[in-house]
């Protein structure tokens, strides 16, 4: 009997450290979970897959030894970056038969995203999808480097690479990235006065105004992924761009809008029957759009209920 009573209290004392134990982990993957969302995210451009690595990431974190854990940071940074890492592999044979082009999957971003310049610019979908056109491996160095100042050795932990062999996949990246990306940041102010011609244009019918600010050669993406109407190619050119604009004028009045903050700028969300139906964004160069990106698939757009806070 006494033996009995013995056991039971001792099995409550393991019980209880193991619930202290479990209580820390999720204060820690809570503290930090933000910042884990915008690695992911940023890795692989789509924030349904940057939920799902976050469960492996919480998973994994919740069978950690924390005594053995020096920084918990880097080393909840560290999984992310391994499970961002083989989906994004993964995500890269899907994308091989996804019909239409690709965009990433939009976010509506809490207003203080658009106050961190730099943030924003990374989020941005044009500098998205010069993040696509990196190997995986290089993609994950640059984003832990570029946006969220790592070491070296903190990134060879992370990608399971030499320090050394790091630093080269850094400096290739940077150069690839620079050869490719947007050539000037646009300011929100600028952003919304292009995002509200749009609008106008669509309200009035009169699309002038709207194609006074597009660059020549502006370039139009469409996302529907089969699932939705869009251009199964881009549209070149601000002849070409105006003409598929005005074609969809009807259809596009026939939507409520939205103006609210896209990937850390000023975008539109366009509702039909109450629904979100087409969320768009725009980038500017030296005060003209030389990118229009319309995300319909109505896979990207499901989880579009509340904006999301991104940190770094």
């Amino acid at each position: 009997m006494t033996g009995s009573a013995r056991t039971t209290s001792d099995d409550r004392g393991v019980g209880g450290r193991r619930s202290g134990r479990a209580a820390l982990a999720t204060e820690a993957y809570v503290a930090h979970r933000n910042l884990l969302f915008t690695v992911a995210y940023e890795m692989l451009g789509s924030a349904a897959d940057a939920e799902d690595v976050l469960q492996e990431t919480w998973l994994r974190w919740a069978t950690v030894d924390l005594d053995a854990v020096r920084d918990q940071r880097a080393y909840l940074v560290r999984i992310t970056t391994r499970q961002a890492l083989d989906r994004l592999r993964a995500l890269g044979r899907r994308k091989e038969t996804y019909v239409g082009p690709w965009l990433p999957e939009p976010l509506l971003t809490a207003p203080d995203v658009a106050t961190d310049i730099e943030l924003a610019e990374h989020v941005s979908m044009a500098m998205l999808l010069v993040l696509e056109t990196l190997a995986p491996i290089e993609r994950a160095v640059f984003v832990l480097r570029e946006v969220f100042a790592l070491d070296y050795e903190e990134i060879a932990e992370a990608v399971e690479r030499t320090p050394a062999a790091v630093r080269q996949l850094a400096y290739r990246a940077r150069a690839h990235v620079a050869a490719r990306r947007p050539r000037g940041t646009a300011s929100p102010a600028d952003t919304r006065t292009a995002v509200t011609a749009f609008q106008r244009a669509v309200t009035t019918g009169d699309l002038q105004p709207l194609l006074d600010v597009l660059a020549p050669d502006v370039v139009f993406l469409g996302d529907g992924g089969g699932l939705a109407r869009a251009a199964l190619a881009p549209v070149v050119g601000a002849d070409a761009v105006a003409a598929v604009l005005a074609a969809g004028l009807g259809n596009l009045r026939a939507r409520a809008m939205e103006l609210v903050q896209v990937n850390g700028y000023p975008g539109l969300v366009l509702r039909l029957d109450g629904q979100i139906d087409t969320v768009l964004a725009v980038h500017l160069d030296d005060g003209l759009i030389t990118g229009l990106y319309s995300v319909r698939n109505p896979q990207k757009l499901s989880g579009l209920r509340r904006s999301t806070t991104l940190r770094r």
